[in-house]
């Protein structure tokens, strides 16, 4: 960790922030401006946070410094997959062919971790019993409505009882005493799939916390492995040497030796679950609060000036899209390979926060093959979560939005649209279902030719819209209603009486998200809509219902998350101190965008 900040300070990509300012929401509000600045803006590094540690935040949010930790750029990581699978894939005819493939084979050898009998540099400093507290460590509360401190960049080690198989994940850990945490094991991930093994077999479940070290272990724990792949093959494979691993104190866990921090521990199967949450989520709303295991601490240890690594995530877009980024270039090959071959490329905007959104490209040789390509993705790994889906062409390439809003708007939706219902995230809000619902896939690879540009001066609202935006009619194809959540409204009536034509998208949205930006409207958008629920066809129309949902009405979720935002205290203490914190000129504060998007006092909504 400390080669890697030295470096990025070296590459003018980190500030040092040497005033004393307080992990405690104060250090969250930073950060969220910081990382608003185009590009991703700066590494930030708190050297006076109240504690022993320095606090690092937003080291992975940028394209230039993902590439800086991972040694390469994701183009040139994907580059030697492509190679590798060509080659240990590609028929073998003869014993020289076979031969050839020693030396590649003995540099694979290479890439699987190692276990070292000595103590790691992890170990330098430990803490066991009444001295390992976590009141030490500085741990971020992130927004108001937090249910506490969080541990927002841990690689939560643990492996099955079963085959003695490793998993690395990263799971939000909440602060509840000196010596526990919740640990947030979705039901679909590979921590929650060990955790019930370890119930079956009776008994504690050990787990490992490794914090910071070599930055390609952060990477691996969030990246999509296949279930059963350990993550410390992949930081191997691109570091192109054995993670060193050495064994825990006070567990049977290996973790690597030249992490920052380890907390070691157990999670007991038998114990009851307790509240966990709430959270500001990725998905730039809260997580409710919901039932999660504890995990007990045994033992603290860390290197002698350890750095703290922590991450803020709330509304779009954040140091997780470019973490994502990465992952969309660097899992294309497998995709390809393992999935579907006529895939070309695959993009996930920020405002699809991973899952809501994905545009994937393919070698289009058939009719239907982009709904076949849409079938296939809704049941792979992690892609299962995503929500909705469009395909385009490889001739016509997916990374010019000016192309793909011209798809948009000359697609014919009766003939090119697909419903479907399958897993969703567990963190996504609109469905009744937690974890389930409907999914919407878009086949723009037909070719329609243009349609006539819509006039947006003859439409006037309905009676029960506040107001109309057209701005997007002629490029996109859309129009937006502004409509209040309780509303009662009609839409089919009023498309039949406007004489709305050649628009494929009406959007019903909430007032509030008047003055957002297209792409904040579309974070909002999609966040809000369950497919199956909210998008209808009335004649060539797509009329999508992305008010924020009501939880009292019939077919809604019983609760509905507010908006991520900084209370206004913490927002004047920080445009207050602004000038000590030494970032140059001042950013206001994301919040006030979004504030007027939040209803009542609370995580939770209520109407």
């Amino acid at each position: 960790m400390k080669d890697f900040i030295s470096e990025l300070e070296r590459q003018g990509e980190l500030v040092r922030v040497s005033a004393a300012v307080d992990p405690v929401l104060e250090i969250a509000e930073i950060a969220d401006r910081e990382a608003k600045r185009p590009g991703g803006g700066r590494a930030l590094l708190f050297e006076n946070t109240g504690t022993e540690f320095p606090v690092i935040v937003n080291a992975l949010g940028s394209q230039r410094r993902i590439a800086l930790a991972l040694g390469a750029t994701p183009d040139e990581i994907a580059a030697r997959i492509d190679t590798l699978f060509g080659k240990v894939l590609a028929p073998k005819y003869g014993l020289g062919e076979k031969l050839r493939m020693l030396p590649m084979l003995g540099e694979m050898a290479r890439w699987f971790p190692k276990i070292s009998k000595k103590k790691g540099e992890c170990q330098q400093v430990v803490l066991r019993g009444e001295e390992a507290r976590l009141s030490l460590l500085p741990v971020l509360k992130c927004w108001p409505h937090d249910g506490g401190r969080f541990v927002t960049l841990p690689m939560v080690n643990t492996t099955d009882p079963d085959t003695g198989m490793r998993n690395v994940g990263m799971y939000r850990m909440q602060i509840t005493g000196e010596r526990t945490t919740g640990m947030h094991w979705h039901v679909h991930k590979t921590g929650e799939r060990h955790y019930r093994a370890w119930a079956r077999h009776g008994g504690r479940m050990p787990v490992s916390v490794c914090l910071g070290g070599d930055p390609v272990y952060t990477y691996a724990a969030t990246a999509p492995m296949p279930d059963n792949m350990d993550e410390y093959l992949l930081a191997g494979f691109l570091r192109r040497r054995a993670v060193r691993l050495v064994k825990c104190l006070t567990n049977d866990i290996y973790v690597p030796a030249d992490c920052d921090f380890v907390i070691e521990g157990y999670v007991d199967p038998a114990e009851p679950k307790f509240t966990e949450g709430p959270f500001g989520d990725h998905t730039g709303f809260y997580s409710l609060e919901d039932q999660y295991p504890t995990f007990h601490v045994t033992a603290i240890t860390h290197r002698r000036g350890a750095v703290w690594p922590a991450t803020v995530v709330g509304v779009p877009p954040q140091e997780d899209f470019y973490i994502g980024q990465a992952t969309e270039r660097i899992f294309l090959a497998p995709m390809r390979f393992a999935l579907q071959p006529e895939v070309v490329d695959l993009l996930m905007p920020a405002a699809g926060t991973i899952h809501n959104l994905a545009l994937i490209s393919i070698d289009c040789a058939y009719a239907g093959q982009a709904f076949k390509v849409a079938s296939s993705i809704w049941g792979a790994g992690q892609m299962m979560f995503n929500k909705i889906l469009l395909v385009t062409s490889a001739a016509d390439g997916l990374r010019d939005m000016r192309t793909v809003a011209r798809l948009m708007r000359n697609a014919d939706l009766r003939e090119d649209a697909m419903w479907a219902r399958g897993v969703l995230d567990i963190l996504d809000h609109a469905t009744a279902t937690p974890g389930a619902g409907g999914k919407f896939a878009l086949d723009l690879t037909v070719g329609r030719a243009d349609k006539q540009p819509f006039a947006p001066d003859v439409l006037t609202p309905p009676c029960w819209a506040e107001s109309i935006d057209t701005s997007m009619a002629a490029e996109w194809g859309a129009v937006v209603l502004h409509v209040a959540p309780e509303a009662v409204c009609d839409a089919v009536e009023w498309l039949a009486d406007s004489g709305l034509r050649d628009v494929n998208f009406l959007v019903l949205a909430d007032p509030a998200t008047r003055g957002l930006t297209p792409e904040e409207l579309l974070w909002f958008v999609l966040a809000a809509v369950d497919p199956a629920r909210d998008m209808r066809m009335h004649g060539s129309t797509l009329v999508i219902d992305a008010r924020t949902k009501a939880p009292y009405r019939d077919g809604y979720p019983t609760r509905v998350p507010n908006v991520v935002v900084s209370d206004a205290a913490t927002r004047a203490l920080v445009d207050s101190r602004w000038p000590e914190y030494g970032l140059g000129d001042h950013i206001a504060s994301p919040s006030e965008r979004y504030a007027a998007l939040v209803y009542g006092d609370g995580a939770e909504i209520k109407i």
